[in-house]
């Protein structure tokens, strides 16, 4: 059975990060993002996605201010997918943000001037839960990887 839950302990976030991650290579295979990503989950809430006893899945949130919160890394195993366990995620962010009276939900994903079939999947997943397009940034990530940074109105976020 499939559920979800809150994880506190700091190198339990780390090793469920960094399964699932290892996992998807198609999405995170540069080994320095991946372990800047393993070792930012830290501090950071955390929410893992079990199937038993197994992390198939995860969300990490990072607060930026009292306005605003970010989907800072998601990962959910390939053979998970397509089973509304990432709508949930982003269900659960938005509830974060809600209760912590935050107004916007942000994530950063590859822009789609960089062909790429795999986030051109992520980036139709953002749009199907809600997310819109702000801008695009060449100087987060570099020229050859640009960042696509979206958001939502948590206030007008209606589950689809």
């Amino acid at each position: 059975m499939i559920e979800i839950r809150e994880i506190i302990a700091p190198e339990v976030k780390s090793e469920i990060c960094n399964d699932v991650l290892r996992s998807i290579p198609d999405w995170f295979g540069d080994e320095e993002s991946l372990m800047d990503y393993v070792a930012g989950v830290q501090d950071k809430p955390f929410h893992a996605v079990m199937d038993g006893d197994a992390a198939v899945g995860f969300v990490s949130i990072v607060v930026h201010n009292q306005y605003t919160g970010e989907i800072y890394v998601m990962g959910i195993k390939e053979a998970y997918h397509g089973q509304g366990i990432g709508r949930k995620l982003v269900n659960l962010c938005v509830d974060f943000c809600r209760e912590n009276g935050m107004e916007f939900l942000t994530v950063k994903t590859l822009d789609a001037s960089r062909e790429d079939a795999h986030y051109e999947r992520t980036r139709k997943f953002y749009y199907s839960v809600g997310f819109k397009p702000l801008e695009v940034f060449t100087t987060i990530w570099g020229e050859v990887n640009p960042c696509l940074f979206m958001a939502m109105h948590v206030n007008e976020y209606g589950r689809k």
